[in-house]
């Protein structure tokens, strides 16, 4: 089974799992990591993440994955708050859009290759952040990778 078809088949066994609680799955991502495979769930919920709703979600989908073994080789279950998620495609600048956010670029922006600010969304293919009051506009055809960055 390839990756995104393990991906599909674990987000749809997840919406089965979150129905009805306040979890929401943000995130399933397949994928091989130094000769081992992780497949990792990334969640939020509206009052923050506990510990509890990792928990839960990791015993009940592992349950699941163990019963029906679609998996042939071994692989590690993680569950996670969505924290420092990475933005993987354009509905991610959408969904995140007041969050601050961290950009990679492959060429310096403003005279940097990591930026840092608040994103205030995507237009036109170019990432819009806030950083110190002044907006900058970041094509994403320069973006290596962009990331949620953790608020405390």
């Amino acid at each position: 089974m390839k990756p995104k078809e393990v991906e599909a088949m674990v987000s749809a066994m997840l919406d089965e799992i979150a129905e009805g609680t306040d979890i929401e799955i943000v995130d399933v991502m397949y994928e091989k990591e130094g000769g081992h495979w992780y497949l990792r769930v990334y969640i939020d919920c509206p009052d923050g993440v506990s510990i509890d709703d990792c928990t839960y979600i990791n015993e009940t989908l592992g349950r699941k994955l163990d019963d029906l073994d679609p998996i042939p080789h071994r692989y590690v279950l993680e569950v996670s708050s969505s924290g420092e998620k990475p933005l993987r495609g354009e509905s991610d600048y959408f969904r995140f859009r007041g969050r601050r956010i961290r950009v990679n670029t492959y060429m310096p922006i403003n005279g940097k290759k990591s930026l840092e600010g608040k994103l205030l969304g995507l237009v036109d293919d170019v990432v819009q952040l806030e950083i110190d009051g002044e907006i900058i506009d970041i094509p994403m055809n320069k973006v290596s990778h962009a990331r949620l960055v953790v608020e405390i």
